[in-house]
């Protein structure tokens, strides 16, 4: 508002100046308007950037409450919200796309304890410098990670439950140099030969275990700690980012990712792959349905298998695929 009335008073002294060097000429309202739309081109030509920012943030609750139900069941509720920002930069031949992805969702079932059902933290930040049209010498740094302790079985008393994550334990960090190809906005296609991969488990009982890769604890005979589990394992290996994100019809968007990485020095074949999609359907502005998956394989992270194939195969944990679906409907906003 101070700036239109500041317009407006710049644009009648500019009228005054051209009436004082010119009695016969006077400006009309059309020609005035003119210029004050003049000058509000020109602020907005200033206030341009060239960054482009946005996010989506969700909210979703279910509800469930029994009493003398003859079918059976147990009352429940369940809360999962989530944040994806992004702060993208271009400018002549430059590229930094940035990104940050955060949900959380717990779960209580009758008189049991709170449990949660989805923890994620990922950041990822890319740069580059444009080689040719599509095509840019790119650097990129990612950090994984999650919020709160998981149990192997939540539902257990405390005194049983056992401990298999916490914050920082594990945590993922990568450096990657390579090239980025960027067709177009809706695709990104990022390559990198030289790619340093970093875990990190920051619980010593977890890193003793020897969870998640890193080096585990040695012991004597009697069981006396000889060498603590590392804390940080690090790998060296190639790695591939492809993002690709497109609005399939009104008002449902599709946005899709997969991360590849191949440890050079150690089982190379063995590709971990984490891939995630999510599907957003508008019921209106503030309504959406959301459906998330997510596959993981990592070859360093033994998964405890069930009584049943432990007896078919004599295998008691190893690496194996894992999957994770959300559906969900509820409260969302995009800006």
């Amino acid at each position: 508002m101070m700036n239109k009335v500041i317009y407006l008073m710049t644009a009648m002294l500019l009228a005054a100046g051209i009436q004082a060097q010119d009695n016969n000429k006077v400006l009309t309202t059309d020609e005035e308007k003119k210029i004050v739309d003049a000058l509000s081109a020109k602020e907005g030509e200033a206030k341009d950037t060239a960054w482009t920012t946005g996010g989506t943030t969700g909210l979703n609750l279910s509800q469930v409450y029994l009493e003398n139900w003859a079918a059976g069941g147990e009352s429940s509720v369940s809360v999962t919200g989530m944040i994806n920002l992004f702060a993208n930069y271009t400018k002549g031949n430059s590229s930094w796309d940035n990104t940050l992805d955060l949900a959380y969702g717990m779960l209580w079932q009758g008189d049991r304890a709170g449990v949660k059902t989805d923890d994620k933290i990922d950041f990822s930040s890319k740069y580059g410098q444009k080689a040719s049209k599509d095509w840019y010498y790119s650097g990129l740094v990612n950090f994984r990670s999650q919020f709160a302790p998981g149990y192997s079985n939540p539902f257990a008393p405390v005194a049983e439950q056992v401990r298999i994550s916490d914050i920082f334990a594990p945590a993922y960090g990568l450096i990657a140099i390579g090239m980025d190809y960027k067709p177009s906005p809706k695709f990104t296609a990022f390559i990198s030969p030289i790619t340093m991969k970093i875990t990190i488990v920051g619980d010593q009982v977890l890193a003793d275990a020897g969870a998640f890769g890193v080096e585990k604890a040695t012991f004597d005979a009697g069981g006396n700690l000889l060498t603590a589990g590392e804390n940080i394992r690090t790998e060296l290996g190639g790695y591939i980012k492809v993002m690709y994100k497109t609005e399939v019809m009104e008002n449902v968007g599709l946005q899709t990712k997969i991360d590849l990485f191949s440890n050079y020095q150690n089982n190379p074949q063995n590709i971990d792959v984490n891939w995630e999609t999510i599907i957003t359907m508008k019921i209106n502005k503030f309504l959406s349905t959301t459906i998330t998956t997510q596959v993981l394989y990592d070859d360093d992270v033994d998964i405890a298998r069930d009584p049943e194939y432990v007896a078919a195969h004599g295998i008691t944990a190893g690496p194996i695929t894992q999957f994770k679906e959300v559906l969900a409907i509820g409260m969302s906003y995009k800006f």
